[in-house]
């Protein structure tokens, strides 16, 4: 997602085009997943139905925020499952939650695999998230360690969406991307860009999140907890 930054387009990429570049690159990355899961016993079939169930959550819960001045109703979900059932559950749940959503609210197009891309490493970033004890204190604290990160993940994830139409939106003035201008010269600009169009939003949504999480994640946590026992997560 990070190519304008990193390399010099030649032009045959646009915003139209890419996303289904994306989509072909991340269905193998997602398979690959899975089938790693699967190898190391992190899968099974009843994980397998637990995805599915999550995935069907967050397509639900989503249309009751997105799109409402940067309101997001599901990367609290994401991110409590990513901390409970691990990285690589985080990550597919990302992926699949996204894609469910797109499909349930109409919302397919060129930015959906941006979307399930980077919402499937807000999932991975909080599986992989320090451990904290498992006391009164500790509890408290990783309420507030999953906010800290929710909101930083949430600032995060509109920063990479923009990456996705941003060279194509402004050609010229001093928020235009500069083709083969490297990371020092595009930096700025994306950041520049990010906090002239998008801030309100990203904003919105890490607000969102880190409330969700402060109201449901003492209780989901001990929830998906019971589920991940009774299943025998490993």
């Amino acid at each position: 997602m990070s190519w304008p930054l990193l390399a010099a387009p030649g032009g045959a990429l646009t915003e139209t085009t890419s996303g289904p570049w994306l989509f072909a690159l991340l269905l193998p990355l997602v398979t690959a997943t899975v089938v790693v899961q699967l190898a190391d016993g992190g899968l099974d079939a009843r994980a397998v139905a637990l995805l599915g169930v999550l995935s069907a959550v967050v397509a639900a819960v989503r249309p009751f925020g997105a799109g409402a001045a940067g309101v997001e109703t599901v990367f609290f979900l994401i991110v409590l499952a990513g901390r409970v059932f691990g990285a690589g559950f985080g990550f597919l749940l990302g992926c699949t939650g996204l894609f469910a959503s797109a499909l349930l609210t109409g919302g397919v197009g060129p930015w959906m695999p941006y979307q399930m891309f980077a919402a499937a490493f807000v999932g991975l970033g909080a599986g992989l998230l320090p451990r904290t004890p498992d006391t009164r204190a500790g509890r408290a604290g990783e309420v507030a360690l999953l906010v800290g990160y929710g909101v930083v993940a949430s600032l995060a994830y509109g920063l990479l969406m923009n990456l996705s139409f941003w060279p194509f939106a402004i050609t010229q003035g001093e928020l235009a991307y500069v083709p083969g201008g490297g990371l020092g010269e595009n930096l700025p600009r994306l950041l520049a860009y990010s906090l002239a169009t998008s801030l309100g939003w990203d904003v919105g949504r890490a607000v969102t999140t880190a409330v969700l999480l402060v109201l449901t994640g003492p209780l989901l946590l001990r929830v998906l907890r019971r589920a991940a026992r009774r299943a025998n997560w490993s």
